[in-house]
């Protein structure tokens, strides 16, 4: 059923992992001081925090039932569930919804109720990836959940509100986990290293090979213990270990461990500098190769893809332009897809846009435009407001000339009335030069005409 049945109990009354099992799984934490990150699910008072630590009776009748954990992979779903079980002296039974049925359910279910009727133990029931329940398997946990003959924790990367019942959605505590820090994932890191229950003391991590290990992991918690179990095997069976050298995992060992090369780029020094200048210029220079090099090595490197993702907006306005004004609608649309389903799939949508900008006609004029205009008002060149062009819309304003000569512009041939709009001091002044390509050269040819009207004026 789970990873624990046939444990046995450690100092803190928790079941301790079968023999043989993966780090991450022997590093979960056993007590909720151990919990790294979601301190904004743990605070003193938080319904999470009452359903792990109950001072009494009444407590607990007022902690949550069930709970709906919702978040990234890696964040501590299955942590926080296990610790529910382990530091209330509860049973802790484990259901995956990629292999239980139906009739799994029912069988915990009743076995809850057996243990409850008798006076025995209370039973935690974990689903993990509870979005892939069909809908009469989660209308199974129902009368469970009502009636609390078990308290179940539901894990999901989906969002719940599209892959959970209304009914079980409900009566459930939902609960949004945060994406872990690096430096969370650090402090797990260093703790597998040292405690008994990970490698003990047995290796050495050295720095270069920690934090490649750490963007490898990209706030993945379990990944982050799986690489380094990985890269310490390797070097506890190397023949310099054996000849009875200290075992060190240092960077070519995670790089052997795992078959995945470091990336040479340092998010803080000069090469992150040098290769997102190197990116957006071969965007700019319409290389679509190039720029899916660079791109390519700012995910390998463990770049946040929200970063690359403002980049490519910047790209989009600047470099594109209104030379293909979609460009910059696939770049914003890009961003948005990105806050919302994160790596690895971001990846995809931020090639797509990549493509697009790097093969997109290029103009800059529209930002040549407003600096030239802003280069101007700096200067002192602006001018009083041409007296049609004030605002009329308040007691008095005819009065004093406002409004007055005004032509609305929809009333006129083609939308456009020979007045003069910029004050009398810029009169004749050009900021936005158009270029010959792609969609502005349609706008360059109306652009054009438009002026001709109004230098009538």
């Amino acid at each position: 059923m789970d990873l624990f049945d046939s444990a046995t109990a450690d100092a803190h009354g928790a079941p301790r992992p079968a023999p043989g099992a993966p780090l991450a799984v022997r590093m979960r934490p056993a007590t909720i001081d151990e919990v790294a990150g979601q301190d904004h699910l743990l605070a003193p008072g938080s319904p999470l925090r009452r359903l792990v630590e109950p001072a009494d009776d009444a407590a607990r009748r007022a902690a949550p039932g069930s709970v709906i954990l919702w978040g990234p992979p890696g964040t501590g779903k299955t942590t926080l569930a296990y610790v529910v079980a382990a530091t209330s002296g509860r049973r802790f039974v484990e259901l995956s919804a990629v292999t239980a049925g139906v009739r799994d359910v029912r069988a915990v279910v009743e076995d809850a109720r057996r243990r409850i009727a008798h006076g025995g133990e209370e039973t935690v029931l974990f689903v993990d990836e509870v979005h892939r329940f069909s809908k009469s398997q989660q209308d199974a946990l129902l009368p469970s959940v009502e009636n609390r003959w078990v308290t179940l924790v539901a894990a999901t990367t989906e969002n719940p509100s599209f892959s959970v019942i209304s009914p079980l959605l409900s009566r459930s505590l939902l609960l949004t986990l945060r994406p872990l820090t690096t430096d969370d994932v650090r402090t797990l890191v260093h703790r597998a290293l040292t405690d008994e229950r990970g490698l003990a003391g047995e290796v050495t991590l050295a720095t270069d090979a920690e934090e490649h290990l750490l963007r490898l992991a990209g706030g993945d918690a379990r990944k982050a213990l799986t690489i380094l179990e990985a890269a310490a095997g390797t070097a506890l069976s190397s023949d310099d270990v054996r000849a009875g050298a200290d075992a060190v995992v240092d960077l070519a060992t995670v790089e052997r461990a795992i078959d995945v090369a470091a990336v040479r780029y340092d998010k803080d020094g000069d090469q992150h500098y040098d290769v997102i200048s190197a990116f957006i210029k071969s965007v700019r220079g319409s290389d679509v190769d190039a720029a899916l090099h660079y791109l390519a090595r700012m995910i390998a490197a463990g770049e946040d893809p929200r970063f690359i993702a403002r980049r490519i907006i910047i790209s989009a306005a600047e470099d594109v332009g209104l030379a293909d004004p979609s460009a910059l609608q696939t770049a914003t649309a890009a961003a948005q897809a990105v806050a919302l389903i994160g790596m690895p799939e971001a990846r995809i949508v931020l090639a797509e846009a990549v493509v697009h900008l790097a093969t997109a006609p290029k103009s800059n004029a529209a930002y040549l435009g407003i600096d030239a205009a802003l280069a101007d008002v700096r200067a002192g060149k602006a001018g009083p407001v041409p007296m049609h062009l004030r605002d009329a819309h308040y007691a008095g304003a005819d009065a004093i000339g406002h409004g007055k000569g005004y032509q609305y512009a929809h009333d006129a041939p083609h939308a456009v009335a020979p007045q003069r709009y910029l004050p009398q001091e810029l009169q004749g002044a050009r900021y936005y030069a158009p270029s010959d390509r792609g969609f502005e050269r349609a706008v360059g040819e109306r652009l054009a005409r438009v002026r001709e009207i109004l230098d009538q004026a």
